[in-house]
């Protein structure tokens, strides 16, 4: 089962990096007024890592990643992964210390 999800990873990971990726309405609107490029998108996709999952997720099972860009932002992006070329951004804003331990774990 470890080496089944790590294998997703690897795949988002690369969907990211690759940019074969699309927004919804509310992320394409939620990167424009967090100032979220694609190219910050691409950098944070390359070591994701993921840290919640949502199997009953309103279209279609999701799952929350953490990563980092080249200046050290960190992005949380919520990703749904179905059998498609590209991968459904949901939502991405950058995770307020107040709300998060080490931008991993809810407080």
């Amino acid at each position: 089962m470890f080496l089944f999800f790590m294998r997703i990873l690897k795949d988002i990971r690369q969907h990211l990096v690759n940019g074969q990726f699309e927004f919804s309405r509310h992320a394409f609107r939620r990167a424009i007024e967090r100032n979220i490029s694609d190219v910050e998108i691409r950098q944070a996709g390359q070591d994701a890592q993921r840290i919640e999952d949502y199997p009953d997720d309103k279209y279609a099972p999701s799952c929350l990643l953490l990563g980092f860009t080249q200046s050290r932002r960190p992005l949380h992006i919520q990703v749904s992964h179905v059998e498609s070329d590209f991968l459904k951004i949901i939502t991405l804003y950058e995770p307020d210390p107040e709300e998060w331990y080490d931008f991993i774990k809810r407080r």
